[in-house]
């Protein structure tokens, strides 16, 4: 056992535990009232699987969106499955969980942001709060194409680096 608690990687491991099990929930009853998810995740991460097209025009990372129409959502310990529609063309793709960058939830502006710092995968976490204001959530289409990262706001955020040593 090394000489410290490694609490950062405790809480990421946490955090995405916490999105398994929304979408879990999501992939048994639905989404409920106007829930909705923009999911950014690093494309190049070596279990995620997607259209050569896709890898093609996302080579870094891109922001999917669950929301009115996706199907077949199957949720495993590593990570989740879905099918999307991109421009009325089914596309199925698997996203490992440790290749999240962003989760979003703008209906009750929640969010996680995952962030590596270095080759040791210490990761910053910076959870949304009610006061923070994810942009361009409010009108984003059903199946964001574009790159998208959310800007810094003021707002209370947690950064897992001030409890490390």
């Amino acid at each position: 056992m090394s000489g410290s608690i490694d609490y950062g990687n405790l809480m990421h491991d946490a955090m995405r535990g916490l999105i398994k099990s929304v979408l879990e929930d999501v992939a048994r009853e639905g989404l409920p009232g106007d829930h909705h998810f923009f999911i950014n995740f690093n494309t190049r991460h070596p279990d995620a699987e997607l259209a050569d097209w896709m890898h093609d025009r996302f080579p870094e990372d891109m922001t999917i969106v669950l929301q009115h129409w996706f199907d077949n959502l199957n949720v495993n310990d590593d990570g989740f499955g879905v099918t999307l529609n991109f421009g009325d063309t089914p596309e199925t793709m698997y996203v490992p969980f440790d290749a999240i960058n962003t989760f979003v939830d703008p209906s009750v502006e929640f969010g996680l942001r995952f962030e590596t710092q270095d080759s040791d995968h210490h990761t910053n976490l910076h959870i949304a709060g009610e006061d923070e204001d994810e942009e361009g959530t409010e009108d984003a289409p059903e199946i964001e194409l574009e790159e998208a990262e959310p800007e810094p706001k003021d707002a209370d955020v947690v950064s897992l680096d001030s409890f490390r040593k």
